[in-house]
Parts: C-alpha cells; structure tokens; sequence
C-alpha cells in the first residue's frame, strides 16, 4: 500500500487517514496545496483502496472541474464557509442532478434521474463542498433482505471493513463508514433508519452522528420510513462531523418535517465542541436495556463501556444509574415498529418513484420494484431474497389505513414515556449514554438524535466470528 502522504511545495502533504477540516483548510488559504491537489490525491486514494474494500460505487466524473471552481473562488478571495474546496463522499441513496447515479445499491434505479439535487446534497455544494463520489451500502439500506449481508448491495457487491480481512462494515452506510475511516474523502453523509450510521461508525472507529428527524432534509434521499429517516454525518472526528452538520441542518419546503424545527437558524456545532462541555451535565445509565440486551459476546463491549463512564465521570458529568427505559421487555417483544417501517415504505418509495424525471425500468411501486428485482438475474434473487418487501405487501395496508395509527401510537409509547424522553424528563438528564450496538432501536421510535463515537478495539487475541450470513468477520482481532 503507498503512502498516504508526500511532500507539496517543500511542505508535507496531509495525511489523508488522518486529516481533519481544520488541516485542509489551513493548507488550502495558505496555498500549501489546491483543491485540484485534494481531489486528485483522494482519487488517486480511492484508486489504490477501492478494489480492495469497494466502498466507494461512483466517482464524480466532473470532481475535478469543481475543485477548479472552488479554486478559482478561492483565488479571487471568495470562499463559501469552512468546507470550501473540501471532498466528501455520499451515500449511494442520495439523489444528485449530475453524471453519478443513484441506486440504493439496485439496478432498478439505474439510469433514473431527479429533477434536482437532493437537499442536502445542494446545501454540501452551497458550502463548497466537492462531492467527490457516492459510497456502497447494504442494499435498499438494509430494507430488502432477510438473508444477506452488510454491505452487500447488487450494483456495487460487497464492501469490506478495513480493519480485518473480510471485516463486516455493518450497515446500511457500509461505505460511507468505509470512505471515511480510510481516508478515501475528508468524510462522509450517511442515512439512518435505526442504526445505519451509528452501526458502521461503530464498527469503522468514526463518530456518527444520527440527527433528529427534520433536523437535516430526507427530500430526494431513497427513503423507508418518513418517520425515522435522517441523514448524517461519518467522521473520523467530533468537530467534522460538527462542521459537516452545520453545512446540511435546515429547513427545507421539501421536507414538512423540518418545517416543525422550532429554530429558524441553524446551531453553531463546532462552537459546541466544548473540551469542558460535560462539566455540569447529568448523564443517565440505561441499566436494564444491557440486562436484557447483552449476552455471552458483550463482555468486551461493557468492559470499554464501564471505563468510558469513568472518563465522562472525571469530565465533570454527574452519572444517574439505572435511568431506565421502563417500557423496554414489552418494545422488545413488539412488533409494532416493523409493521410502521413496513407501511410507511409502501407510500414513501411511490413518493419517491413519482417525481424521477426518468425512470428507465418503469417502477413506479414496491410491487414494481419486487417484481424487477425477482426477475433480473444480477439482483441474486434467490440468493438473497425479497423478504422485508413481501412482509410488507403482504401487510395489506399503507401508512393512511387507520391500522397503522395504533402500531405508530406504539412506537411512540416505547421511545417516549416507555423510553428515552420518559428516562431523561424522569432523572432531569442532559443525555443518556449506552454502547453504540445497544443504542439505535428505541430512539429511532421517535426520532431523537443518537451520536456515537469510537469505544475502542476488540483484544489481539480475539477469536474471530462470521456474521450470520457466513461470509464476513463480525468481529476478531483489533476489529473497532
């Protein structure tokens, strides 16, 4: 593998692993390098690292006329904010009027365009951000199948961790995850329905941050669930994933969920970024969501997660044990989220496949879409089957059918009272914390935000473990 960094103009050149916001912007107005530099450098990483790890499905043909605009910018003393000329990759399910397509990871999206840029795709480029490419993903973002694996998707094939061979990078942002922690762009935007990017943060040594549903918009992004959809940022540090945040939070009149956020501005992130910000804070221990949830391959996970309490504890923050979420067994127990995933996709994708300006495989459905892809050999059907898709016709009812309200009042029920808004009001709590694996289901019930950050390695001596599909590392040695 070559290295990652080299000498530009007498000086070294970042190391692209390890770069942040800061650095690049520091080289960049003091002409240490161009953005021209930046993309062709990441390129040329991508190039290296991609046949590998296959993270990364399209590459923008147009990255490097951009970086020359940006530069040209630059030149002439305009720069349109601290990400100005910077790259980043997004995730193949977030629609860009452009050359790259947008998938999902399916090729009945091959070919289709959108009227527009996603929203937060055109809030990046107002930001001069260059999108430099799209990244893999579980196909469908993990909403297709019940036997595959993360990462795997039939446009793109199966992206690999890069921290063990055949490593799992679990889902569905795979090579978002992938993209940033290998230094393929600066970061990444990931979508999350419950869990696709906080789980591959986790096992990709990033901070996730899973915004607050209408914090960021979904407007153009390939949906599931109205509900719990957001999209957010995958770094390799706190403040970029804070800089990146700034650049895509909003209002949009695309989006009516955040037309509910209460600020007409959007929050100063990074100025958040506050070394002594838990002095003073209250942060509560779900206690009984790890008794019922951790089993015999937790004790590592719950070792870190006990010297973390320690670290945040030292920090100043008053702990609060046992700020349970007391409705916690009977969410567990419950199928009532799947059958408002299962009611909103049926509407939310018809949404979707009605405003392409093309659409070359005529699907205008999910009947549509299980049809073409049951049919088209490189989908693998049977191989991997339709099973999330047919639960969800076989339902018989969308999310307008008064069947539904009753099993959304549930989700509401076990992420509100039942669950973290019920622990936080009850214990007067700034935040509640849990290890990244235990943490996504309850809060997507309700759409409240969820940030991850890195907890350590798996031990050396580890032995390894296949996912359950058989084909990949769920965890071994030195795995994050």
């Amino acid at each position: 593998m070559v290295s990652v960094s080299c000498i530009v103009k007498g000086k070294p050149f970042p190391d692209l692993v390890d770069v942040t916001v800061e650095d690049l912007t520091t080289g960049l107005e003091s002409g240490q390098f161009t953005s021209v530099d930046l993309v062709t450098a990441y390129l040329a990483r991508i190039s290296e690292i991609n046949p590998i790890l296959n993270a990364v499905t399209e590459v923008n043909p147009d990255a490097l006329t951009l970086a020359r605009q940006m530069d040209a910018m630059r030149a002439n003393g305009t720069t349109r904010g601290p990400l100005h000329g910077i790259p980043i990759i997004i995730k193949n399910n977030i629609a860009t009027l452009d050359r790259m397509n947008n998938t999902a990871g399916s090729y009945a999206h091959l070919g289709s365009t959108v009227p527009r840029d996603a929203t937060v795709a055109a809030k990046l480029r107002a930001a001069g951000v260059i999108i430099l490419g799209k990244s893999n993903l579980s196909q469908w973002a993990n909403f297709r199948s019940d036997n595959t694996s993360n990462g795997w998707s039939a446009y793109g094939g199966q992206v690999f961790g890069a921290y063990y061979p055949n490593q799992d990078p679990s889902g569905s942002s795979s090579g978002s995850g992938v993209s940033s922690s290998i230094g393929l762009a600066l970061g990444a935007l990931g979508t999350e329905t419950s869990g696709s990017i906080l789980s591959p943060a986790e096992v990709n040594n990033l901070v996730g941050i899973k915004p607050t549903v209408g914090l960021t918009s979904r407007n153009l992004v390939i949906p599931i669930s109205q509900r719990q959809d957001t999209v957010g940022p995958m770094t390799r540090t706190v403040k970029d994933a804070a800089y990146i945040l700034s650049a895509i939070a909003g209002k949009d009149s695309n989006d009516n969920y955040t037309l509910a956020n209460p600020n007409d501005l959007v929050p100063d992130y990074v100025a958040a970024c506050d070394y002594s910000g838990l002095r003073g804070a209250r942060i509560g221990i779900p206690r009984n969501v790890l008794g019922i949830s951790a089993d015999n391959t937790s004790a590592p996970i719950l070792a870190a997660f006990e010297a973390a309490i320690s670290t945040i504890r030292k920090a100043g923050a008053t702990i609060v044990e046992n700020a349970n979420f007391t409705a916690y067994q009977q969410f567990v127990n419950d199928g009532n989220s799947t059958i408002v995933l299962e009611a909103d996709f049926i509407n939310n994708l018809a949404e979707y496949l009605a405003v392409l300006t093309s659409n070359p495989q005529n699907v205008h459905s999910l009947a549509d879409v299980r049809g073409f892809t049951q049919n088209y050999s490189l989908e693998q059907y049977s191989t991997r089957d339709t099973k999330v898709w047919d639960d969800a016709l076989a339902l018989g009812y969308n999310n307008t059918d008064p069947r539904f309200w009753a099993a959304y009042q549930a989700n509401l029920f076990y992420g509100g009272d039942g669950g973290v808004l019920g622990a936080l009001d009850r214990q007067n709590l700034s935040a509640v914390i849990l290890p990244t694996s235990f943490s996504p289901g309850v809060p997507a019930l309700v759409g409240t935000p969820v940030v991850t950050v890195p907890l350590g390695f798996y031990q050396s001596n580890t032995t390894v473990a296949k996912n359950m599909y058989g084909n990949l590392v769920a965890t071994g040695p030195n795995v994050p």
